[in-house]
């Protein structure tokens, strides 16, 4: 009859205790005296389940995360989504380093947590440019670009309807929202004015081609409120390619943020309630949004340390529409030109040189001058004379 492991490691224990030599014992089981001794030695912790075998699994695992650091991942990771906060494993370490949690986990490991809890969502790709040089205006400094754009209409539970304009500092990622009842001339000159009051006067405005920004396509030179408004300041606004809204792609993005962080979220009881929301939307954004670019500050910190001081509208009500027609200034549109090699300047076309052909060109109104100058890369191309209206 064949022995059960236990009953074998049973068998030898009682034959030591009955006074057989540990070398005779071995023999008769064919084992080693090592082994006899292992079990001898667990029979002595006088425990009831001694011969049953134990796991080999060693104890500690060299690089294993700590329960208690991947508890504090989950737990932030939560917190954050809920707070409708940035919830991505750079946000999750950064505040895991202000809670001062050891040893931080790398960002690498967060992610492996995060998927391992199912914590994660799908993202879309970035788009890739196709190598066709494009002329990016560059933010290197607080309120160097703001890029601004309508969403809307917009719903939330009453019903109320409304849009919001939606501004973005490139260098700072700091935002400011306006929620409007109307997207009008007036309407439009009081949000701007009202962004501007909090964020400061930037250099440039980016757009895109709306009507209610360039004005009217029947008077394409006429100047609308947008323009005007922004010459008056001291801002130069530029226009976009027409039907190349990722152009725009930081508010855009914001926008998406808005959408599921705000709109998604908020009941506001009526139109009244629009304001005071929005501006708490805008706050917790603006002092608790913690972007990768800004090195994992945010945005009211990355103004604090960029240390400069911002202009802002002398008067504190902003001036009424129809406003004054501008003598100075400049607004650029940038435009990608095809084989007909046609410069659409909001309806308006100009036939360019060849040289022109599927490449992206600035169109510069000079409003002292009366010109339209478009250059292609560094290189001024051709003018034109440009008389507003």
């Amino acid at each position: 009859m064949q022995w059960q492991p236990e009953d074998e490691r049973r068998w030898a224990v009682a034959r030591i205790d009955a006074g057989d030599p540990v070398t005779a014992v071995a023999a008769a089981l064919g084992r080693s005296r090592t082994w006899v001794y292992r079990w001898l030695a667990r029979a002595q912790d006088a425990e009831a389940t001694w011969p049953a075998d134990r796991s080999h699994r060693p104890t500690h695992q060299a690089g294993l995360t700590p329960a208690e650091v991947v508890e504090a991942v989950t737990l932030v990771r939560l917190s954050l989504y809920n707070q409708g906060l940035l919830c991505g494993a750079q946000n999750i370490r950064w505040e895991l380093a202000e809670l001062s949690v050891t040893p931080l986990p790398s960002v690498r490991t967060i992610n492996r947590i995060l998927a391992r809890a199912e914590l994660t969502h799908r993202r879309t790709g970035r788009y890739v440019p196709k190598g066709t040089p494009y002329p990016a205006l560059v933010a290197s400094t607080v309120n160097a670009v703001h890029q601004v754009d309508y969403v809307g209409p917009c719903y939330l539970r009453g019903p109320v309807r409304f849009w919001s304009l939606n501004t973005v500092d490139l260098a700072t990622a700091r935002c400011a929202l306006e929620p409007v009842q109307s997207r009008a001339g007036q309407a439009t000159v009081d949000a701007l004015w009202a962004t501007w009051h909090r964020l400061g006067l930037p250099a440039h405005v980016q757009v895109d081609n709306e009507g209610v920004f360039y004005g009217s396509p029947t008077h394409p030179r006429g100047m609308g409120p947008l323009i005007r408004l922004c010459l008056a300041q001291g801002i130069e606004p530029w226009f976009i390619p027409v039907r190349e809204p990722w152009r725009n792609g930081v508010v855009e993005k914001f926008n998406d943020h808005y959408g599921s962080k705000f709109l998604a979220r908020t009941t506001v009881p009526d139109a009244a309630a629009l304001g005071p929301a929005h501006r708490g939307f805008e706050v917790k954004h603006n002092s608790r949004y913690r972007y990768s670019k800004l090195g994992g500050q945010t945005p009211l910190t990355a103004l604090q340390r960029a240390g400069k001081s911002l202009r802002f509208p002398r008067a504190a009500v902003a001036p009424r529409v129809p406003l004054p027609k501008p003598e100075t200034g400049c607004y650029h549109l940038v435009r990608f030109i095809r084989s007909d090699r046609h410069l659409d300047v909001f309806g308006e076309c100009f036939l360019l040189p060849p040289e022109a052909e599927y490449a992206y060109v600035v169109a510069t109104v000079d409003v002292a001058q009366q010109q339209l100058r478009v250059m292609l890369g560094a290189d001024p191309l051709v003018a034109f004379p440009y008389r507003l209206r």
